[in-house]
């Protein structure tokens, strides 16, 4: 495991091969995001997103818990400008996490509320404890769960989403994995390794395709079905003229390993 040589004050960032882990470090803030903690969560994202090294990035937490959320104490009695820019830096995080070319995997523990329960269901794939909660706790405090519910809504059903936003009351694992936000839950002891399995079989595959694919997904997921078939053509015929096709196929049925190129 290779740490990264740039210092964040609220996050590690270590690489294991063409897998990148980026830990949320304020265990003893239970991970909330504070606006610089958002910020540096960006910087690295950003910074992962242009290295062709990473294929897949695993995000978690240090401490008792994945994350609580926003940092509470930071946003008490502020002005109006204050929490739109907070909440812009929010979104700018999260929209980075799907953006960048990598799949990012949530490997969950805890707890994870409010702008946490976002984050995970932002992530592309998530793993988690089996006695981990999620939540969307805010309406219990004044503050309804609004920039998560994009997340949330996007990643589980209608009413389910609701029932989570409206009564704040916590998922178990088991729930998680039922609703479609989290795809595994398992026992703490095997966590990191189901994450690590994960992460490794996804970086087997050409990391040029892999970006392709996430991005496509992303970008046809609300379209109508129609206009949905028509860019995923156009992506398709792109992606099928590229380099690491080509090989892929020829080594599927030359029956070897392919040598990706990138490209």
């Amino acid at each position: 495991m290779e740490t990264n040589t740039k210092e964040y004050e609220n996050i590690l960032l270590e690489t294991n091969g063409a897998i990148a882990y980026v830990t949320m470090n304020r265990g003893n803030k239970r991970n909330a995001l504070s606006q610089h903690h958002m910020e540096e969560l960006t910087d690295c994202f950003t910074a992962i997103g242009k290295n062709k090294h990473i294929s897949v990035v695993v995000l978690r937490g240090s401490g008792p818990a994945f994350c609580a959320g926003h940092d509470l104490k930071e946003m008490q009695n502020e002005s109006p400008q204050f929490y739109q820019n907070l909440f812009d830096t929010c979104i700018k995080m999260m929209e980075t996490i799907q953006s960048i070319p990598q799949p990012v995997i949530a490997e969950v523990h805890g707890i994870a509320t409010a702008a946490g329960c976002q984050l995970v269901a932002t992530c592309d794939l998530a793993v988690a404890a089996d006695d981990s909660k999620f939540a969307t706790p805010g309406v219990k405090i004044g503050l309804f769960c609004s920039t998560p519910m994009v997340a949330l809504s996007r990643a589980v059903g209608r009413k389910k989403a609701l029932e989570m936003l409206l009564t704040g009351e916590a998922l178990s694992a088991e729930e998680a994995v039922q609703a479609g936000l989290i795809n595994k839950a398992v026992p703490f002891e095997q966590l990191q390794h189901e994450t690590n399995v994960l992460a490794q079989k996804i970086s087997e595959a050409s990391a040029y395709t892999i970006g392709v694919g996430k991005q496509a997904f992303y970008q046809q997921i609300e379209m109508p079905q129609n206009h949905a078939y028509a860019y995923t053509k156009q992506v398709m015929s792109m992606n099928a003229s590229s380099n690491d096709a080509n090989e892929g196929m020829c080594a599927f049925l030359e029956k070897r390993k392919p040598e990706w190129k990138g490209c």
